[in-house]
């Protein structure tokens, strides 16, 4: 896993630099080719995001079925409604801050792109909307019903959109961000916006270290302990969280560090800490509503309304709940809500899966930080329970 991610992100940073140069000097035609390249692979990412919906988000309902305790519930609930606060701030935070970054319009650029040399339309077998509902309705049946032969179809269904995801869309994405810098940089968007990319990469750092001190501040409040006693323990979860970008591979260290805490009940921690690490995102989803507002402005003139913003957090903290166990699990999974209710273009996409993909071990090490809070305050709801009723 790690290596894969290490690759991954190599291929993502090599596909930057790679494709800005291209981009910075390459002629009309050049770009002509690039840009029929970036419009077919588009094709083919976009075409997978009902399938990344329906093989993702409803064999994740599913598996909640008879196992739901009432401690699960709690996490699952605390899980989602970190993610939404973490998105609700950082959404306050975009509209605040980013009027004051002083960035330019794309629409500024002293060149624009050539038609491409032909299309090839690969439309979605359904929109991205229908799949979403599809997804929670068949979840939520097959776990009333309790359905065996179609929960057995739908864990089938998880790992063949895995297997799409890892042999197909991760193989093909480097090439796609390359394609999509080339253009940019040919346009002249790189080069004005760069600046604006490494304030807003430090307003995100800033932005997890202001809501794991919330989270952990809501924790010692509902355990009545003080929430040093778990936090303190943490550094090593966070550097290795940082080093892997992934919450799966930092889970032993997390654990470890969870159970070292002289806060928090070991049965609790064992529960707790590995059902967070694939349930709480919260520092990921602060991250991506951030950079969708910026990606917004500096394409689109302007940042989505009010409105179309509190549905997309709303939508996009379940999307986290039920995100996919790969590199930028919740940028991916989320692709279809910021192409339908966003309204991105390809490039927008391209832009925001990049950006996500280069800074993303900061978010991992937020989501498994936040894991200890979140585990403090189960332990604060039920310290007083004996273990068969926890069960």
């Amino acid at each position: 896993m790690k290596k894969m991610l290490d690759s991954l992100i190599v291929k993502l940073v090599l596909g930057v630099l790679l494709g800005t140069f291209i981009g910075l000097y390459a002629g009309e035609k050049v770009i002509v080719l690039i840009a029929t390249v970036k419009y077919l692979l588009g094709q083919i990412i976009f075409f997978v995001v009902p399938i990344i919906i329906l093989g993702f988000i409803t064999p994740a309902i599913a598996r909640l079925k008879s196992n739901a305790s009432k401690m699960l519930g709690a996490m699952i609930l605390l899980a989602y409604l970190s993610s939404l606060g973490a998105a609700a701030f950082s959404m306050i935070a975009g509209y605040t801050l980013i009027p004051n970054l002083n960035i330019s319009v794309a629409s500024e650029s002293l060149r624009t792109i050539p038609e491409i040399i032909f299309k090839l339309n690969i439309p979605p077998i359904m929109s991205v909307m229908s799949a979403l509902v599809l997804a929670i309705f068949v979840g939520l049946a097959t776990v009333r019903t309790g359905a065996k032969y179609v929960e057995k179809i739908l864990y089938d269904l998880n790992n063949i959109t895995l297997d799409i995801v890892n042999k197909i869309i991760i193989p093909i994405l480097p090439f796609f961000i390359t394609a999509t810098f080339s253009t940019l940089a040919y346009e002249g968007i790189i080069t004005k916006q760069l600046p604006i990319f490494l304030k807003v990469v430090v307003i995100i750092l800033i932005g997890h270290f202001i809501w794991l001190a919330l989270l952990y501040g809501i924790a010692g409040l509902v355990s009545g302990k003080n929430p040093m006693r778990v936090l303190k323990e943490y550094g090593p979860a966070y550097l290795t969280a940082v080093g892997t970008m992934s919450s799966a591979a930092t889970l032993p260290v997390a654990l470890k560090c969870a159970k070292s805490s002289d806060a928090l009940d070991d049965e609790i921690a064992e529960f707790a800490i590995p059902l967070g690490s694939t349930i709480h995102l919260c520092g990921s989803v602060l991250t991506e509503v951030f950079f969708v507002m910026v990606v917004s402005k500096i394409l689109y003139g302007s940042m989505p309304p009010l409105p179309t913003m509190i549905l997309f957090i709303v939508l996009l903290g379940i999307f986290a709940v039920g995100a996919p166990g790969v590199p930028g699990g919740t940028v991916m999974a989320s692709i279809g809500i910021v192409l339908s209710v966003l309204g991105f273009d390809a490039t927008g996409v391209a832009l925001v899966l990049t950006i996500f993909a280069i800074q993303d071990s900061f978010g991992t090490a937020c989501n498994v930080t936040g894991d200890g809070a979140l585990a403090l305050i189960l332990d604060g709801l039920f310290k007083k329970k004996s273990k068969r009723e926890i069960a």
